[in-house]
């Protein structure tokens, strides 16, 4: 009952937020439950892949290296960054590509239908001696390494990925302990459902989008 729950709230949010405008739904328009049918199967195909990672990455999770969630943004992959990464380098670790080399292949093989966004993250400690601006840099350029890493080595499309940089300004911990600044420095491969885009005028002229008057 719990996991259709949060299925239900994951396609409600995903078919507003990810779409990037304001849907106002109408009783019985068959678009719509096209779209909120096909985010269904799309979740539902997340959950299967998100079994597979599992499987394939059960060691690394029961050491705590990976975490899976299913969350509103999509299938996030985290991985403590400290296991790709020297302190303040962006070269990733020998050690790290079978890690790597696991996810991608399910990406290629069992995901193809999706998009990956990828995610750097660092802790709150400022750069002093690495070179970088700033963790920002860092974290930009930690998540590009990954990109390159699934591209060039991997073959994963590169037209299905993309990469941005968080910095410090994220946290999923305190940076106020070891432990919680380890959790902090992470990477997070994201599976993106794919929602498409309702563009300007025809959504105006159909309707989808409302005028920011009528919505107050």
């Amino acid at each position: 009952m719990k996991n259709n729950f949060l299925k239900i709230a994951l396609v409600l949010f995903l078919t507003f937020s990810l779409a990037g405008c304001t849907f106002i739904f109408q009783k019985g328009r068959r678009s719509d439950l096209q779209r909120i049918e096909e985010l269904s199967a799309q979740l539902d195909e997340l959950s299967r892949s998100k079994g597979m990672l599992e499987q394939q990455l059960g060691a690394e999770i029961n050491d705590k290296q990976i975490k899976l969630q299913m969350m509103e943004k999509g299938l996030v992959i985290t991985v403590v960054g400290d296991l790709i990464f020297d302190s303040g380098k962006a070269k990733i670790r020998t050690e790290a590509h079978s890690l790597l080399g696991k996810v991608s292949s399910i990406l290629k093989n069992n995901m193809a239908q999706f998009n990956v966004g990828i995610e750097g993250h660092t802790d709150n400690v400022p750069i002093k001696l690495s070179g970088w601006k700033s963790n920002w840099e860092l974290s930009t350029a930690r998540a590009l390494s990954v990109l390159h890493y699934l591209v060039n080595d991997q073959g994963i499309s590169p037209e299905r990925l993309s990469a941005i940089g968080y910095g410090e300004y994220r946290p999923v911990a305190s940076n106020d302990t070891k432990d919680g600044r380890m959790q902090n420095r992470r990477v997070e491969i994201v599976i993106l459902p794919n929602v498409t885009k309702v563009k300007g005028d025809q959504a105006k002229s159909s309707g989808l989008i409302q005028p920011e008057e009528n919505l107050k």
